[in-house]
Protein backbone atom coordinates (compact mmCIF):
# COMPACT_ATOMS: atom_id res chain seq x y z
CA UNK A 1 0.00 0.00 0.00
CA UNK A 2 1.30 3.41 -0.88
CA UNK A 3 2.50 5.35 2.17
CA UNK A 4 0.22 8.36 1.52
CA UNK A 5 -2.80 6.11 1.10
CA UNK A 6 -2.05 4.37 4.41
CA UNK A 7 -1.52 7.75 6.08
CA UNK A 8 -4.95 8.92 4.92
CA UNK A 9 -6.59 5.75 6.18
CA UNK A 10 -4.98 6.18 9.61
CA UNK A 11 -6.29 9.76 9.76
CA UNK A 12 -9.74 8.69 8.57
CA UNK A 13 -10.04 5.91 11.15
CA UNK A 14 -8.85 8.26 13.91
CA UNK A 15 -11.55 10.76 12.99
CA UNK A 16 -14.16 8.03 12.60
CA UNK A 17 -13.39 6.91 16.16
CA UNK A 18 -13.78 10.52 17.36
CA UNK A 19 -10.19 10.95 18.51
CA UNK A 20 -8.03 14.04 18.20
CA UNK A 21 -4.40 13.75 17.20
CA UNK A 22 -3.48 14.55 20.79
CA UNK A 23 -5.65 11.76 22.17
CA UNK A 24 -4.33 9.14 19.75
CA UNK A 25 -0.73 10.30 20.20
CA UNK A 26 -1.10 9.84 23.97
CA UNK A 27 -2.50 6.33 23.48
CA UNK A 28 0.43 5.50 21.21
CA UNK A 29 3.01 7.06 23.51
CA UNK A 30 4.32 9.39 20.80
CA UNK A 31 4.26 13.14 20.27
CA UNK A 32 1.62 14.88 18.19
CA UNK A 33 4.41 15.77 15.76
CA UNK A 34 5.23 12.10 15.19
CA UNK A 35 1.57 11.17 14.69
CA UNK A 36 1.09 14.16 12.40
CA UNK A 37 4.05 13.05 10.29
CA UNK A 38 2.60 9.55 10.03
CA UNK A 39 -0.81 10.92 9.03
CA UNK A 40 0.76 13.17 6.37
CA UNK A 41 2.81 10.29 5.00
CA UNK A 42 6.14 12.01 5.61
CA UNK A 43 7.06 9.36 8.19
CA UNK A 44 6.33 5.69 7.77
CA UNK A 45 4.95 3.57 10.57
CA UNK A 46 6.82 0.34 11.21
CA UNK A 47 4.99 -2.89 12.02
CA UNK A 48 5.18 -2.23 15.78
CA UNK A 49 3.63 1.23 15.35
CA UNK A 50 0.93 -0.12 13.00
CA UNK A 51 0.07 -2.70 15.65
CA UNK A 52 -0.23 0.03 18.30
CA UNK A 53 -2.35 2.17 15.97
CA UNK A 54 -4.79 -0.63 15.18
CA UNK A 55 -5.04 -1.58 18.85
CA UNK A 56 -5.64 2.03 19.89
CA UNK A 57 -8.28 2.50 17.20
CA UNK A 58 -9.85 -0.88 18.00
CA UNK A 59 -9.61 -2.08 14.41
CA UNK A 60 -7.96 -5.03 12.70
CA UNK A 61 -4.81 -4.53 10.67
CA UNK A 62 -6.66 -5.89 7.64
CA UNK A 63 -9.20 -3.07 7.99
CA UNK A 64 -6.43 -0.50 7.91
CA UNK A 65 -4.60 -2.08 4.98
CA UNK A 66 -7.66 -3.12 2.96
CA UNK A 67 -8.33 -0.62 0.20
CA UNK A 68 -11.69 -0.34 -1.49
CA UNK A 69 -11.86 -2.50 -4.61
CA UNK A 70 -13.46 0.40 -6.48
CA UNK A 71 -10.36 2.58 -5.87
CA UNK A 72 -8.22 0.08 -7.80
CA UNK A 73 -10.47 -0.06 -10.88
Amino acid sequence: MEQFQLAGRIRAFRKLKGLTQDELARKLGVSIAVLGSIERGTRSADSKMLSKITESLDIELTELLNTNEQERK
